[in-house]
């Protein structure tokens, strides 16, 4: 592996495209779909269905302003390593030890936790739908199926299978949203900034919560397994990233309306937690019709599904770079790609042991390590993309322009506030 002036990489292991003198091309499906499809999961489209419910569209500019924050926070994470070269882990490597002290307990007790909430999730509402299996059997059979789908798949196919369920996601949601008749007055109105009185959280929430976490930081390396890894692939990174959460914020506004016109006129509360999905389902069979009912469960299994194939594709991506640098092997050694022995134990660690936890519950101690390792992630991603996208970590052409870096600074206060309240609930369950 050879470096230029800058200190970017010039070779790589695995070149998918050596036409280095073709126009890269942009496609409808690309990395920018995966990352934004994993990031979207029940527990984001509860809090955007309770914020409609409760505040109609009076965040609708919070939802809006998300969007932008991710698009600016995954367009650096891509940016950085089409112009050096290097993964995100590498650079993160670069800003001091303090970078892997935090990362490596991170992804492993994250993992632990997220494996069995994510399978737990999805299982919902297959249970809802055939009640005869029990949830805790569907949530295992979840976890095996994204384990195959990841094992035994490469990048292109796994990115077929999410463009496929975000497919049918985002036509149910959006077809549930058109049916609902939106009140595009008070859209329009929602487009002014304001926090009603006690919606701090849910303009938190929506603002900086929805569309993913530690994903967000694996788009560099879906990027990589695309074939995208040199800066002529910039323009198509921008589009590619742009669209995806453009779509995005189409969903998430979706599911804002459906809260706004079907649950708050309904006159019911949408409890906490991934079950608050199922009683919109109660309030679209009395509304609707079963039939409504039934597609809106599909589309949520969709979203849960997509999210458990892409954090075991994507984290495991992450993690078998950091293990593969701890052991001295680079980031382009076959173990740390797709395949790789590292990749394969992190999928191994996100499906079984967190199986543990869906007969024995969530230990308190580990709610707790994983509440504040997991509320500080998003500030930890936004500051250390502020120290890598400046100076001389990145060639000059590629680093950030003075509205970039101010855009990072808000969102890396917005997410700092976010992770405070995030540590604080963590905190107050535990003391609970």
């Amino acid at each position: 592996m050879s470096t230029d002036d800058f200190g970017r990489k010039t070779g790589h292991s695995e070149r998918v495209d050596d036409d280095e003198g073709a126009v890269p091309r942009w496609k409808i499906v690309g990395p920018g779909l995966v990352v934004a499809a994993t990031g979207v999961g029940a527990a984001d489209m509860v809090a955007t269905l309770a914020a409609g419910s409760r505040y109609g569209y009076g965040l609708l500019w919070a939802v809006i302003l998300g969007v932008i924050l991710k698009i600016i926070l995954v367009e650096g994470a891509g940016r950085y390593t089409l112009a050096t070269g290097y993964t995100i882990f590498e650079g993160w490597r670069t800003l001091g030890r303090w970078t892997t002290w935090y990362f490596g307990p991170y992804i492993i007790i994250w993992g632990f936790v997220y494996g069995a909430s994510a399978m737990s999730s999805t299982a919902l509402p297959l249970a809802a739908l055939f009640p005869a299996v029990p949830l805790t059997v569907w949530a295992i059979i979840m976890g095996l199926a994204g384990f195959v789908m990841v094992w035994f798949n490469r990048y292109a196919v796994f990115e077929k299978i999410t463009a496929a369920l975000v497919g049918i996601m985002f036509v149910t949601i959006v077809t549930l949203a058109i049916i609902a008749v939106p009140n595009f007055p008070d859209m329009i109105k929602g487009l002014v900034p304001m926090i009603p009185e006690g919606g701090l959280i849910y303009t938190l929430a929506l603002a900086g919560g929805v569309g993913g976490t530690i994903t967000l930081a694996a788009y560099g390396y879906w990027l990589r397994e695309k074939g995208w890894y040199t800066p002529k692939w910039m323009r198509v990174m921008r589009i590619d990233n742009t669209m995806a959460y453009v779509l995005t914020g189409i969903f998430v506004l979706s599911m804002l309306v459906v809260g706004a016109e079907v649950v708050q006129a309904a006159g019911v509360s949408i409890s906490a937690g991934d079950e608050g999905l199922l009683d919109l389902r109660e309030v679209l069979n009395e509304r609707y019709g079963d039939f409504i009912g039934t597609m809106f469960l599909v589309g949520f299994w969709a979203a849960a599904f997509s999210s458990i194939i892409g954090v075991w594709n994507g984290v495991s991506l992450m993690f078998a770079d950091f293990w593969g640098n701890m052991r001295g092997v680079g980031s382009d050694h076959p173990d740390t790609r797709v395949g790789g022995k590292y990749f394969k134990f992190y999928i191994l660690w996100l499906t079984f042991p967190p199986m543990i936890l869906l007969f024995l519950g969530r230990p308190i101690g580990l709610v707790l390590a994983y509440g504040v390792l997991g509320s500080l992630f998003m500030p930890f991603l936004a500051l250390t993309l502020l120290g890598l996208l400046n100076g001389r970590r990145i060639p000059k052409e590629w680093a950030n322009r003075l509205h970039t870096n101010i855009a990072l600074g808000i969102t890396a206060l917005l997410f700092l506030a976010l992770g405070i309240n995030q540590l604080w609930s963590a905190l107050q369950d535990v003391i609970g």
